[in-house]
């Protein structure tokens, strides 16, 4: 079928060939008389009214709240703002709110555009099961026995199913960076092919140019063990990871207790996370990789 303009075209040719009726120019090209009489009353089609936006109701009495986490997150620090995911998951986890996560995501979506700040846009990526992770190794503000403190978090993300391994540090030295892999490995049973890394300090002694690093002989030494391959984003990207460690913190203080405590909170949401089921899959993805713990076995 041809465009609304050649539609139109058609039925005014037709009246003026055949010099047909209305009615029988409706039923020779199956539209309403009023389509009829906009065709014979000009040659472009009226504009198409946009449909108003519903109320959305079952989001109004949060709307105050949502727009109180947003503007709470202009002065937050960049990477523990909230995303639309997770206000939506905080509505339903702490107010028990019934609402559409579409419905969420596109309230704040023009609440932010009206704030004047910019506008992500993302392209999705497909992975193999059990080959690849990423690593984001950044800071994050917690309290910690009612003082506000400043954590090292380590977020280990598979890309294939999303599941995500996480632990905090009292500092962000190589030391933990290096522990973190060890209780990555343990906790999904295996070690990646390929790991990604942003430029870390922990890892990275220069960035030379495009993707090649200088590297610290620590983590050579950590890779040479476990026998995995690694590369680094280039200067001024971030993946995935990045964004998993921001949902960890969730854009808010989370109160947390000392170290014990806080690993074991740590431990319960990751495997609460690798339970979920990721869009357009059939199932919950399976996060295992394809070898094993030990050095350069394979399962």
């Amino acid at each position: 079928m041809g465009s609304r303009v050649e539609l139109f075209e058609q039925i005014r040719r037709d009246r003026e060939r055949e010099g047909l009726s209305i009615r029988a120019l409706a039923e020779r090209h199956r539209v309403h008389r009023r389509a009829v009489r906009q065709a014979l009353a000009a040659a472009l089609p009226p504009p198409r009214r946009r449909p108003e936006g519903r109320p959305a109701p079952k989001l109004g009495p949060y709307r105050p709240l949502i727009d109180e986490w947003l503007a709470a997150d202009r002065e937050a620090p960049r990477k523990q703002r909230h995303t639309s995911k997770r206000i939506w998951q905080r509505l339903r986890a702490e107010y028990r709110a019934e609402v559409a996560e579409t419905t969420v995501r596109d309230y704040v979506r023009r609440r932010r555009r009206e704030l004047g700040e910019p506008v992500d846009a993302f392209v999705p990526q497909l992975h193999l099961p059990g080959v690849e992770a990423e690593v984001d190794w950044g800071e994050a503000e917690a309290l910690i026995a009612g003082q506000r403190l400043r954590v090292g978090i380590f977020l280990m993300r598979a890309c294939y199913s999303g599941a995500a391994f996480v632990i905090a540090f009292e500092r962000q030295t190589q030391q933990a960076f290096l522990e973190a892999h060890v209780e990555a490995f343990r906790f999904f049973g295996g070690v990646f092919e390929l790991v990604r890394y942003d430029n870390l300090r922990s890892a990275v002694k220069q960035v030379l140019r495009g993707r090649r690093r200088v590297e610290t002989d620590r983590f050579v030494a950590l890779r040479s063990h476990y026998l995995y391959e690694s590369t680094f984003t280039l200067t001024g990207q971030s993946g995935r990871a990045r964004e998993g460690r921001r949902r960890e913190r969730g854009g808010a203080l989370p109160p947390l207790a000392p170290r014990a405590g806080a690993q074991g909170r740590f431990a319960r949401r990751a495997q609460r996370d690798a339970r979920r089921r990721v869009w357009a899959r059939a199932r919950a993805a399976d996060h295992r990789p394809i070898r094993d713990g030990r050095r350069g076995a394979r399962a």
